[in-house]
């Protein structure tokens, strides 16, 4: 089986060698000085579960898609941050011959939608989405750890396609120690994922706090109880589901075990602002907006925490 990995942060990495350990030919497409790091070290996966350690010689690196093969891909996974996704849509479109005919992309990131990007130039069946809620570390260029795992990796179709063939992928996953399934409601999944990041990564962002911490304070919990009612409507006016009924339901979980569980964590969406790089908020409160907008919802809350991002970020 022959995969590209297209975004070698944490995740990129971590999957490569996961699929890697399972007899998977993996190559990479990654920028200057992350394609240096992995050709001269190779890349490895620590941290929780099996350790994995492959040497430069068995990765292929690429740095553009002019020098990738005809034919090649079986799989491409969707590893980058979701603020280059018309770009990578664009390319694979313009160099769709990497790909096998019976080739298929699967969307690991954040947010909910990312597939459209890609639905503008594949057809439905080619194009699925994971849910990932492990928590991957970026500790060097070629390394990811593992830190944190609550649930297992879903993958599944937002269009509705059966996502059977991708069993391989699920099993290998799994055999490499990070358990991964497929399921017929991603979109669910995927919902659940997206009231937890867009009540706490911006928030957290913002007030340079972490998770915790925003629990503790009369005036933050206000925000992101706002913000959890809000996404409630936009599910449901939208014809979506998730895993409970109520904003209520929703926020006993949140507040008992969600949050507790990560206390300590700094959101990603902080981190890219210390670093000052464009978020990833486009696909997390902007979806919800976008979506709020076409279905006449209220989304006011959500309006305003994503402008205050808007606004740190104008500075980058």
């Amino acid at each position: 089986m022959n995969i590209l990995i297209i975004g070698a942060g944490a995740v990129g990495i971590g999957l490569a060698a996961s699929v890697k350990s399972q007899g998977a030919n993996i190559s990479i497409l990654a920028r200057e000085n992350t394609a240096k790091a992995i050709k001269e070290n190779g890349i490895k996966r620590c941290g929780l579960f099996a350790h994995y350690s492959f040497d430069s010689s068995e990765i292929d690196v690429y740095e553009d898609y002019e020098n990738i093969g005809d034919d090649l891909f079986d799989y491409i996974f969707i590893t980058s941050k979701t603020t280059a996704n018309e770009d990578i849509a664009l390319n694979l479109n313009r160099n769709r011959g990497i790909l096998k005919k019976d080739g298929k992309l699967i969307i690991f990131q954040n947010g909910f939608g990312n597939d459209e990007a890609y639905l503008k130039y594949f057809p439905k069946d080619k194009v699925f989405s994971a849910r990932v809620i492990t928590g991957f570390r970026h500790p060097e260029r070629h390394i990811s750890e593992v830190t944190v795992y609550t649930e297992p990796i879903l993958i599944g179709s937002l269009q509705k396609e059966d996502p059977e063939e991708l069993q391989e992928i699920a099993d290998m996953i799994t055999s490499s120690g990070i358990k991964c399934e497929l399921t017929d409601e991603v979109d669910k999944y995927l919902w659940a994922k997206m009231l937890y990041n867009c009540a706490l990564n911006p928030l957290g962002a913002i007030l340079d706090v972490n998770y915790g911490k925003l629990t503790e304070n009369e005036y933050s919990i206000e925000i992101m109880d706002k913000i959890i009612d809000e996404i409630f409507e936009v599910i449901k006016s939208s014809g979506y589901s998730t895993l409970w009924d109520t904003p209520d339901e929703y926020r006993d979980v949140f507040y008992s075990k969600l949050v507790p569980d990560t206390y300590n964590h700094f959101s990603s969406t902080h981190q890219d602002i210390q670093m000052k790089i464009k978020t990833e908020i486009d696909s997390l409160n902007g979806k919800v907006i976008d979506l709020g907008t076409k279905n006449n919802v209220d989304v006011s809350t959500n309006k305003i925490i994503y402008n205050l991002i808007k606004s740190i970020e104008s500075d980058f």
